[in-house]
């Protein structure tokens, strides 16, 4: 699950971002709405964290127009602005959801994955594929009773097969879902992903061939027959 944090203060931006990604998201950081902007017009983002005072514009208004052109994700106001009044116009102004500062970052993360289970983003806290099943609010993966250890990208990866299970996901789209604009993305990086995982299915539950490669378009998870 990849959040853009639209945040000046570097200080609180870099705090929730380095708590979301031990959550295990994917995070990029705007300290502008411009930056914001030119994020959400290069990359496809699940959910954003918006603060309302930015330096050059009000993320409400901005927040708004994007609602219009329905350019903007799922949202989550945090905020400074506390008073009912700001609430009110918040959600009204397209907000998916509204948090005021100061905050915890277990609340924040909780907040998000509620957002991103909502009808028409992601709507399951379960997946089960065959004997696969994955918890995405404990981010844990079970091969029937057996939880499988999983470093957090390829429990990403792993989610993200499972929720588009019977359709071949391209690979950049893996690519962008993985990693934020500044993680470094070697050329093989998501087929060594790709191994690592299907070795771990294959261990676990002799499932491995569960996980197709489609060469040169993408990936294809589905139930065996």
């Amino acid at each position: 699950m990849r959040v853009l944090i639209v945040e000046d203060n570097e200080r609180i931006a870099k705090l929730t971002g380095s708590g979301l990604v031990a959550a295990g998201f994917a995070v990029d950081l705007a300290p502008d709405l411009a930056s914001a902007d030119a994020a959400l017009g290069s990359a496809s983002f699940d959910a954003l964290v918006l603060d309302l005072g930015l330096p050059d514009g009000d993320g409400l208004e901005w927040l708004r127009r994007g609602r219009r052109a329905r350019t903007v994700p799922p949202a989550l106001v945090l905020t400074a602005r506390g008073a009912l009044d700001d609430r009110v116009a918040g959600l009204d102004a397209g907000a998916d959801d509204y948090l005021t500062k100061p905050f915890e970052i277990d609340e924040v993360a909780a907040r998000l994955r509620a957002l991103l289970r909502r009808p028409g983003a992601r709507t399951d806290v379960e997946l089960v594929i065959g004997p696969l099943r994955f918890d995405t609010n404990r981010r844990a993966c079970f091969a029937g009773e057996k939880r499988l250890d999983l470093a957090r990208r390829e429990a990403d990866l792993l989610e993200l097969l499972m929720r588009k299970a019977g359709t071949v996901v391209r690979r950049q789209a893996i690519e962008d879902a993985l990693y934020s604009f500044d993680a470094p993305v070697t050329p093989n990086a998501v087929e060594a992903i790709v191994s690592r995982l299907r070795r771990k299915l294959d261990q676990a539950c002799g499932c491995g061939e569960m996980l197709h490669t489609v060469r040169g378009v993408g990936y294809l998870l589905e139930e065996r027959a």
